[in-house]
């Protein structure tokens, strides 16, 4: 995975120590040595240990990453630790906690709605892909998209300029009257080599779209049932597009979706997932 860049490392930084630590320099304390462990306080995927540690190293502290991202680790595991002068320890100290309590957070959802997806039925299907839309929490998807990963998902669109996707809302500003060849065969000619994904929220919709020649059809708060339907006319009509799911999508019903035929699972569920207890301790020496 690529790491967070430098840049925003020194945001969450200046976010929240704009000036130092108050509190450390008024006590006097800055110049002695400690070390700070962060330990798993219940089971979770780790995720950005790596980039708690460069932050960190570039507080001046000497860090050793113990666990990477992407690992399930029972509780008491120790994720990180890092060693150097009290002042850099207390002013790294929440903002990395923070970094690995919220990331994750959204790893271990993601994990778990894999684990559902691919087990559905009792029988492993890893075929199927769990990916994540891009509505993180503003300005935060660099760290959630890592989180993602880490969990074993895939981003749905890292944003609109890297694939298509047609909504009913382009389509309210095309010609009613041209139907959806003409909206295939636009795309075709302007962006040959992307693959077309038109979003749907009906069966005969998508039953046209497919006609049309659309490679994906996102299925837009189908039912389990409305999408069993649509995978036995599309057989009938001999097509097979990939079909994606969305919307309102989670661990608890994404078997539904897998047995059903869906493909891909489209979810936002891990954004909202609640942060990984990390446990850190501070001892001086």
């Amino acid at each position: 995975m690529v790491p967070l860049a430098n840049t925003l490392l020194d945001t969450l930084m200046a976010e929240d120590a704009p000036f130092g630590d108050l509190t450390t320099r008024a006590l006097g304390i800055g110049k002695r040595m400690g070390v700070m462990t962060f330990t798993a306080r219940h089971e979770q995927v780790a995720c950005c240990t790596e980039d708690a540690a460069a932050l960190l190293t570039r507080l001046g502290l000497d860090t050793e990453t113990v666990t990477g991202s992407g690992i399930r680790v029972a509780p008491g595991q120790v994720l990180l630790r890092a060693r150097g002068m009290a002042g850099a320890l207390h002013m790294g100290w929440k903002v990395s906690q923070t970094l690995l309590e919220w990331a994750g957070g959204i790893a271990t959802e993601t994990h778990d709605i894999v684990v559902a997806a691919r087990n559905a039925d009792g029988a492993s299907t890893p075929e199927v892909a769990v990916a994540c839309s891009r509505k993180a929490p503003p300005l935060t998807r660099a760290i959630a998209m890592r989180a993602v990963l880490a969990g074993g998902g895939i981003m749905h669109r890292t944003g609109l300029s890297d694939t298509i996707l047609v909504f009913a809302e382009h389509l309210a500003f095309m010609d009613p009257g041209r139907g959806m060849n003409d909206v295939v065969l636009r795309l075709r000619k302007n962006a040959p080599e992307r693959r077309i994904t038109i979003e749907v929220s009906d069966v005969a919709t998508a039953m046209a779209a497919a006609r049309a020649g659309a490679e994906a059809l996102q299925l837009e708060k189908l039912s389990p049932d409305e999408v069993r339907r649509l995978c036995v006319d599309l057989a009938a009509a001999k097509l097979s597009p990939n079909l994606i799911v969305a919307g309102g999508i989670n661990s608890i019903n994404v078997d539904q979706y897998v047995k059903a035929g869906a493909h891909v699972i489209v979810t936002s569920a891990p954004y909202s997932a609640r942060p990984r207890d990390v446990q850190v301790g501070i001892s001086a020496v």
